[in-house]
């Protein structure tokens, strides 16, 4: 009986180193898949033989255990895609869609991401990543769900305020002629130019005239052309807004009135204008805008508050997970946030291919979070977390594997061979 126990034992060792070499075979094969995690196979010794008529036990051999997930980073290599994305530290990306058949969430470290003809964000097999959705304010959800990112646009935002920092010279003449709208070049002293957008996010060319109406006095004239207006005629200038500055001997501003009219087309009411030329004085100190001194008209700075509406240039992903939207108007704001997954015993998950894992009761339940809370890895853009395989340790294993592959099978050699000899005992 002995005999036929060597026989098991040896065989069992052969399975064992067998299986081995199939782990190790599958790590080196994935040594260049992206967020792959290498695994080991742990052994154990198969049940014991109580010796008859003695003391101890002799083992039966061997068996596998289990094949262990070794979660160790793997390194970040840069790509450049915006939409790659690498997780540094703990942590798993959620996607959801159909996989093998089977509908559900799953878990992965590959963040090779690309969005799809419908704006949402996915893996290479069209599964659709996790995340915070944002509402049209760049406001995020609590709740997870489908990343929409490629669909986005900015709605317009009607102008209301506009920032004007100039110098109007102060030896410039007073007029005599008197402000002619028709002719506003010759009947001013300076101007300037700038763009103001209605609420239907239309842009509207306007000129701002300065005339000076006495020492440290000057009016001011908004005009724009007519065919933007109601009620306006194309090719004709019309007065959308109007005030006066007054300037004391040192040239800083002293107070400013102003009114506007602007009626833009399509508009149900007028649009108010706010020109902010300054802080007059007291209490400013009249120099933060307009101001008046010995030196040539000339702006410095024209802003204004107002966009047109911006359809989605590019895309940008923080640390945090954050993904930003770019538009063509230059805007930008919140379309969600990536959502990373823990889970107690990380190593539990089971691989169901593709580079994803399955959730399993032994791995607990997953907790959802923002990147870089909760012990969750922050995440890096425009690079991928490569496999984790340290192919000179893979190969020192299959050395290993392959010897006790031979040493296992001389042992089934060698209880071949006495067992024969017990056969011929029988001659």
């Amino acid at each position: 009986m002995s005999l036929l126990t060597a026989l098991s034992s040896g065989t069992s060792g052969l399975e064992s180193a067998s299986l081995e070499l199939s782990v190790v075979g599958d790590n080196i094969a994935n040594a260049n898949t992206v967020g792959f995690k290498v695994g080991r196979a742990a052994f154990e010794d198969a049940l014991k033989q109580t010796v008859i008529g003695g003391t101890g036990q002799i083992g039966l051999g061997s068996r596998l255990e289990a094949v262990q997930n070794i979660l160790s980073q793997g390194a970040l290599n840069t790509t450049g895609v915006a939409t790659d994305l690498g997780l540094q530290g703990g942590g798993y990306f959620m996607v959801h869609g159909a996989h093998d058949g089977v509908e559900g969430t799953f878990y992965t470290r590959a963040g090779q991401f690309t969005i799809d003809k419908d704006g949402f964000l996915v893996n290479l097999e069209g599964l659709r990543v996790q995340g915070f959705p944002a509402d049209p304010t760049g406001a995020l959800s609590g709740i997870p769900g489908d990343l929409m990112v490629g669909n986005a646009s900015t709605r317009p935002n009607a102008t209301a305020n506009i920032t004007v920092k100039a110098n109007l010279d102060s030896t410039a003449q007073v007029l005599a002629a008197p402000w002619d709208p028709a002719n506003p070049s010759a009947t001013s002293n300076f101007s300037t130019s700038m763009s103001v957008y209605d609420s239907l996010g239309a842009s509207h060319a306007v000129q701002v005239f300065f005339r000076k109406t006495a020492t440290g006095a000057w009016d001011f004239h908004a005009m724009t052309d007519g065919s933007g207006l109601n009620g306006g005629t194309a090719g004709q200038l019309t007065e959308i807004a109007t005030g006066s500055l007054t300037f004391d001997a040192n040239g800083a501003l002293t107070s400013v009135t102003q009114s506007s009219s602007f009626d833009p087309a399509g508009a149900t009411s007028p649009q108010p204008l706010t020109f902010n030329l300054g802080d007059p004085t007291p209490p400013g100190t009249g120099l933060a805008g307009v101001t008046q001194f010995a030196t040539a008209s000339a702006s410095t700075f024209i802003g204004q508050d107002g966009f047109g509406s911006g359809q989605l240039a590019s895309i940008r992903i923080d640390t945090q997970g954050i993904v930003t939207g770019v538009f063509t108007n230059g805007q930008s704001r919140a379309l969600g946030e990536v959502a990373v997954a823990t889970f107690s015993a990380p190593d539990q998950l089971t691989r169901v291919g593709g580079n994803l894992f399955g959730q399993t009761p032994e791995a607990g339940q997953p907790v959802v979070g923002a990147p870089g809370t909760g012990g969750r890895g922050s995440i890096v853009s425009g690079a991928l977390e490569q496999s984790n395989v340290d192919l000179a340790d893979q190969f020192v294993r299959l050395i290993a594997a392959q010897r006790a592959y031979e040493a296992n099978s001389k042992t089934i050699t060698t209880a071949d061979q006495l067992l024969s000899e017990l056969i011929q005992m029988k001659r």
